[in-house]
C-alpha cells in the first residue's frame, strides 16, 4: 500500500512539474504610437500633492544664493578669451588640482575645455546651484590627460584654426599680427616640446569630441571623478563675488 502511494505521489508531482513548465516566449509584434504632450493633458491632483514637498525642497536647494556675479558673464564677450570661459577653466584648475595632486603626486599644468560646453550666460546678481546646471547641464567629468609636447603643439594649431574662444587656464598663447604662434608658456614657464604636460579637460573631449582629436594621442588619462558642474557649485560656495575678466592668456599682438 505504501509503495502504491509513493508511485501515486511521484506521478502527480511529475504531472504538476510538467504542467508548470513555461512555454518558450517569442516576440511576435511591436506596436508604437505617438503620444503628444500638450496643455490639454490635465494635472492629477493626487500626484501633484505627493510631488509638491519634494519639488519645494529641490527648488529651495537649487535657488539658494551661493555667490554674486558683479556683472553678466558670457562666452561671447571676447574673441580669444571670454569672461565665462576664463571663469570655468580657472575653476576646473583650482578645484581639480588638489584631487589630482593627492592621487598622483603631479600638478595639473593647464586646462582646456570647449566653447560649446558653456550653455548659458551667468546674469548679474545672485548665483545659485541652478546657475551651474544652466551653464553646464551635461554630466561631464573632469579628466586629466598626459600629452607629449608634440600633441600640445597640435592642440595649439587647433586653437588657432578654430577661431573660437575655447576656455583655457594655466597657459598663455600669444599670436603675431598675422595670426601665427609667437610664444607659448605653460604654468608660467616657456613651453618645452620635449616635456610631457598634464591637461585637465572634460571626459567628453578626451574621446575626440568637438574635433579635439589630439586628445586621442594621450599617453595617460586619469579620471578625477568630479563633475564639472559640481566643481562650479563648490567654487560658488567658497567665494563671495564672481568677477572674471578678459585677459592676456590668449591674444594677438597689435
Amino acid at each position: 500500500m505504501i509503495l502504491k502511494i509513493k508511485h501515486f505521489v511521484a506521478i502527480v508531482t511529475i504531472g504538476l512539474l510538467t504542467a508548470c513548465q513555461s512555454k518558450p516566449q517569442s516576440l511576435s509584434e511591436i506596436e508604437a504610437r505617438q503620444l503628444p504632450i500638450s496643455d490639454s493633458i490635465t494635472t492629477d491632483a493626487t500626484i501633484e500633492a505627493f510631488v509638491l514637498p519634494y519639488r519645494q525642497r529641490i527648488d529651495a536647494v537649487l535657488d539658494s544664493t551661493l555667490a554674486i556675479a558683479a556683472k553678466p558673464i558670457s562666452k561671447e564677450d571676447g574673441y580669444y578669451n571670454t569672461t565665462a570661459g576664463n571663469l570655468m577653466a580657472d575653476i576646473v584648475l583650482e578645484q581639480a588640482n588638489p584631487i589630482f595632486k593627492k592621487r598622483t603626486g603631479e600638478d595639473i599644468d593647464f586646462v582646456l575645455l570647449n566653447h560649446g560646453g558653456i550653455r548659458a550666460v551667468i546674469s548679474k546678481g545672485p548665483v545659485s546651484a541652478r546657475t551651474a546646471y544652466e551653464v553646464m547641464p551635461f554630466e561631464n567629468s573632469i579628466a586629466v590627460v598626459e600629452l607629449s609636447g608634440q600633441s600640445v603643439l597640435a592642440m595649439i594649431d587647433y586653437l588657432i584654426a578654430s577661431k573660437r574662444a575655447h576656455p583655457i587656464s594655466g597657459i598663455q598663447v600669444v599670436l603675431t599680427k598675422s595670426g601665427e604662434l609667437h610664444s607659448l608658456s605653460i604654468a608660467g614657464k616657456a613651453f618645452d616640446v620635449n616635456k610631457h604636460y598634464w591637461v585637465a579637460t572634460s571626459d567628453y573631449l578626451t574621446k575626440g569630441g568637438d574635433s579635439m582629436v589630439f586628445f586621442k594621442d594621450a599617453l595617460n588619462i586619469t579620471t578625477v571623478d568630479y563633475l564639472i558642474r559640481n566643481a562650479l557649485i563648490d567654487y560658488f560656495k567658497k567665494v563671495d563675488t564672481l568677477s572674471p575678466v578678459i585677459d592676456d592668456r590668449f591674444y594677438k599682438m597689435e
